[in-house]
């Protein structure tokens, strides 16, 4: 049975456990988050990582309950403020979203409306959820927003396509502040920017994190943002964490055979040159995952027992961290 890294879950913003998640189609549904658990603590940032169609989107959509019309959350608890989310009603989620809990979306100029200007979309965000505030002090929050991530109030009059794709990201990330959230839930937030937009849009979150004390999750295929931005580390494969921990001790030392092939995929700038080593094979269709470990038909030290049995989650001594694998099932 899936595990949680060790913590003082009191301490936790968001405390993941067990949680389910399925597609149905007219084959059958489809397994995309399938027993996962994990803990964000305050000011603490999750890297959430792994190929595409592994669950991470699925993951962050569950959270906030907003997924597709057949999509359904089938088992587990999601305690946000020690309140399980998974038993809220639509109208409680409302007060939840944006001000507890907000999202950055993929795809920075398909989450924007390109019918109205920027700023009056983040205005929107402010008035829906706190009817106490009137317009003129919404139109001040924005501006104040705005110049927090580097957009001169200026911009607000602006249209979205009338923004760099680094400006809207950071327009996005405004929007997701409107409200004071607790918790921010940044989706690929590299995604299409070019490598010196996309440091710039890194360093900010960075630094909006220390100044607000920010929770975040930071969901990404790629490890070197993660390694920028977070503490911790959960690697997710086929709808399951395979491996979570501290960020610098599993980018130094991954267990899990596929964190290792993550790892190997990616240059050093510091070390000798090497060849890049890929992960042959694709992702399962999760319709019909395989027996045992999901990983096993792309594994190099796949065992028998592998393809028999679905691993336990193992904490690895005391250092926060855990893998599920079968090496380790002995410590």
């Amino acid at each position: 049975m899936p595990t949680t890294v060790k913590g003082d879950i009191d301490a936790s913003v968001l405390d993941v456990q067990n949680l389910k998640t399925y597609y149905t189609t007219q084959r059958g549904p489809v397994k995309a988050v399938d027993d996962i658990s994990f803990q964000v603590r305050k000011g603490e940032a999750l890297g959430l990582a792994g190929e595409s169609g592994c669950g991470k989107t699925t993951a962050a959509l569950s959270i906030l309950k907003i997924l597709p019309s057949n999509g359904q959350i089938v088992g587990g608890k999601m305690l946000f403020r020690k309140t399980d989310l998974v038993s809220l009603k639509e109208e409680q989620m409302r007060q939840v979203r944006w001000k507890g809990i907000s999202i950055v979306f993929q795809g920075a100029m398909n989450a924007l409306n390109p019918l109205f200007k920027v700023g009056d979309q983040i205005v929107e965000a402010i008035l829906t959820n706190e009817p106490r505030v009137n317009k003129k002090e919404a139109y001040e929050r924005t501006g104040k927003l705005l110049e927090l991530v580097g957009v001169q109030f200026t911009r607000a009059r602006d249209y979205p396509h009338e923004f760099s794709g680094g400006m809207r990201q950071r327009a996005l990330i405004a929007m997701s502040l409107a409200c004071n959230p607790d918790l921010l839930i940044a989706d690929e937030p590299g995604t299409a920017l070019d490598v010196i937009v996309q440091a710039q849009v890194l360093k900010l979150m960075s630094e909006l994190k220390a100044k607000l004390n920010l929770s975040m999750i930071l969901i990404t295929h790629d490890l070197s943002i993660i390694a920028e931005l977070c503490e911790k580390v959960a690697i997710m494969y086929a709808g399951k964490i395979v491996e979570q921990g501290d960020v610098t001790r599993i980018f130094k030392e991954p267990l899990h055979p596929y964190t290792q092939g993550l790892a190997g995929a990616f240059p050093s700038i510091k070390e000798a040159r090497r060849r890049m080593i890929s992960i042959h094979g694709t992702p399962p269709d999760l319709l019909e995952p395989p027996s045992g470990c999901r990983f096993h038909p792309r594994c190099s030290k796949v065992m028998k027992i592998c393809k028999e049995e679905e691993p336990n989650t193992t904490e690895i001594g005391k250092e926060d961290r855990c893998v599920a694998c079968h090496l380790f099932g002995g410590q």
